[in-house]
């Protein structure tokens, strides 16, 4: 059984603490107290693995914490971020101060500096400032605490553009007792897979290997985090973590198949609603929509029309707008590179994923009342359902509308 934890987070799981501080990172003039130091921490070593982005122009933190991984992935402690300022595009004096932030954290919480994974995130092209960041580490770190508050700043101290916290926390019960896992994310623009400018900390006190971590923060990023779209942008810092330290006694192996698949699920949970919180916050977003695309010959083909639909500027204006365009959808689909029948395809709209409304039948329009497919698109959470009657492969995307607002944001995002 998995029970979702109300005001869950990275502090959740036995043994997890977290914690932040406020010390001006951009430097602006009037500061304004924001939380922009946050520390992750566990009391015991972790197994611990990552997902990162895959574009070529990438920040020092992520090329650390790579480094880091492939030669330690077992005695990892804890985590510390900045935002603010991406520490991107920024050279060997980048790449220094990612490691002086290790080597700060591991002074004032305990270790050493390679016990640590750094991760950072905000404006491209302007060094960190270090002094301010050291003072901001020891706040942080004296900050640090296990209740529902400590996991709730530590999730504000990673906010860029956000308009709001990204927390979720479960409790799988397995075999041998309970198990929680929780995590944290950020991230509302320059989104999209593989994976997006968001950052993540995802923290369980269940006890599991070196080998196995890493594959399980895979399969779970993949049908979640690389899943959504905000602005067909993939950004230099895109970093989730994964950190288990054992605290409940409980070991996740396939020995135990039953209790490896739904802790498994349970991470997926986690993993998800962290990747849809991401969504729903997209930079000037009003409409959530989920883009399942089935009846595929393969679920990569599945995907890549459900991603080409999903990042379509057309269909996230219709969104926007509230308008059932639905030769938009199916003109997305046409160019995504994936051979298909048109006249075989069905294309339905809904707001719960329950009830259906057809918008076309083997290619051609259906026979419904535009006011009724209106008043599905004006409403927060679309569904938009594409079969392809082609084979039995399903996937589904989630993305966000493209209104005034996100040009707004990031017309001016460096003033």
């Amino acid at each position: 059984m998995i029970t979702k934890l109300e005001n869950g987070s990275v502090t959740s799981p036995q043994g997890f603490k977290g914690g932040a501080a406020s010390c001006n990172v951009k430097g602006i003039e009037k500061d304004d107290g924001k939380l922009d130091v946050s520390i992750v921490l566990s009391d015991s070593d972790c197994t611990a693995a990552g997902v990162f982005t895959t574009s070529q122009f990438v920040a020092p933190p992520v090329t650390i914490d790579q480094e880091t991984l492939a030669k330690n992935n077992d005695t990892i402690r804890g985590v510390i971020t900045n935002s603010g300022n991406a520490n991107a595009a920024t050279g060997a004096i980048g790449l220094e101060n990612a490691k002086q932030m290790l080597v700060a954290t591991a002074e004032a919480c305990g270790g050493s500096a390679g016990q640590y994974l750094v991760m950072s995130t905000g404006v491209i092209g302007v060094q960190l400032p270090m002094e301010r960041i050291a003072k901001g580490i020891v706040g942080a770190a004296n900050d640090l605490g296990s209740s529902d508050a400590h996991g709730l700043r530590a999730s504000q101290g990673i906010m860029t553009t956000d308009t709001f916290v990204k927390m979720s926390a479960v409790e799988v019960q397995l075999s041998g007792g309970a198990v929680r896992i929780g995590g944290m994310s950020k991230g509302a623009g320059m989104i999209h897979p593989n994976m997006a400018t968001m950052l993540g900390v995802v923290t369980t006190d269940g006890a599991i290997a070196p080998d196995l971590i890493k594959e399980m923060m895979k399969d779970a990023a993949d049908v979640s985090f690389n899943r959504i779209s905000v602005d067909g942008d993939t950004s230099t810092n895109d970093t989730v973590l994964l950190l288990a330290n054992g605290a409940s006694g409980i070991e996740i192996s396939r020995s135990n198949q039953t209790d490896y698949e739904l802790f498994k699920t349970a991470l997926i949970q986690v993993c998800t609603e962290l990747a849809q919180l991401i969504v729903r916050d997209g930079e000037g977003a009003t409409k959530f929509a989920e883009i399942v695309v089935s009846g595929a010959k393969s679920k990569t083909d599945a995907h890549q029309i459900a991603n080409t639909i999903a990042t379509s500027p057309l269909v996230k204006t219709a969104l926007a707008g509230s308008d059932a365009n639905w030769g938009r959808v199916m003109a997305a689909a046409g160019r995504a590179g994936v051979p298909f029948d048109q006249y075989a395809t069905t294309l339905k709209i809904g707001n719960d994923g329950e009830s259906w409304l057809a918008l076309t039948e083997s290619g051609l329009p259906a026979d419904y009342l535009e006011d009724d497919a209106a008043a599905i698109f004006a409403k927060t959470d679309i569904h938009i359902w594409l079969d392809l009657a082609q084979g039995d492969a399903a996937e589904t995307v989630w993305t966000c509308d493209l209104t005034h607002g996100y040009v707004t944001i990031n017309a001016d995002y460096r003033t």
